[in-house]
């Protein structure tokens, strides 16, 4: 089951490890448009792919204003939602996490410098560190059309703004359906902090978030376990 996350971790220990682009690009400018943030405590939701949803997964659910977060499959068709399928490439799916956030809280756009700036290398085509293949790939799945908006005004922000070495290739598409994974993918980083995978690309994105995000980062054990 876990193969391919072994065969990453020795990789990664050779010196390959996610997220190299970002690394030197630790301050991204604010999105130019931006939802502003509502009045009232509500309800909102994210879709976003960049590697393996278990590190997506542990950033996100430290992010303030951030509610719930999932592991799953999205770009893909309901019958083949399922990892063994997902890992061999040819479904459609991408990895990816669905965030419930309160607009109160944190703007949609935040959480896309979130995304961009910690938890994943947007100038990677499909594949994320040790990780290859298109259920890899850098997407954003917008659920409306300011979404939408958003996340192409920003890219092409950061593209103009240079500020990484390569552009970004990250791709903006409609949500049409996001499968949560299996139980035993949800909340993996947290569960098995000693995973040498995790220690190894993941772990260090959560500590780059309370890094360069003090005012965005949510402790542990503010976290709600994930319900499936």
């Amino acid at each position: 089951m876990y193969v391919r996350r072994h065969l990453a971790t020795l990789i990664a220990l050779s010196g390959l490890t996610a997220c190299t682009a970002v690394a030197s690009n630790a301050n991204l400018p604010d999105p130019a448009y931006d939802a502003p943030k509502t009045s009232a405590h509500t309800t909102e939701t994210a879709v976003l792919a960049g590697g393996c949803f278990w590190g997506m997964q542990a950033v996100f659910e430290h992010v303030r204003g951030v509610k719930h977060v999932w592991a799953g499959y999205s770009g893909g068709n309901a019958d083949t939602a399922h990892y063994d399928d997902v890992s061999e490439g040819n479904t459609g799916h991408a990895e990816s996490i669905k965030v419930q956030f309160d607009p109160a809280v944190i703007s949609y756009g935040q959480l896309l410098k979130v995304y961009f700036a910690v938890a994943h290398d947007p100038t990677e085509l499909n594949r994320q560190g040790p990780d290859a293949g298109t259920q890899y790939r850098s997407e954003i799945f917008y659920a409306s059309p300011q979404q939408q908006k958003i996340a192409q005004s920003y890219i092409a922000q950061l593209d103009t703004a240079k500020v990484f070495d390569s552009s970004i290739v990250t791709l903006v598409q409609p949500l049409t359906m996001f499968y949560p994974a299996e139980s035993y993918h949800q909340d993996y980083a947290r569960i098995h902090p000693d995973n040498m995978y995790i220690v190894i690309n993941d772990a260090p994105k959560v500590t780059r978030l309370k890094q360069l995000f003090p005012a965005l980062y949510q402790p542990e054990e503010t976290i709600v376990e994930v319900q499936l």
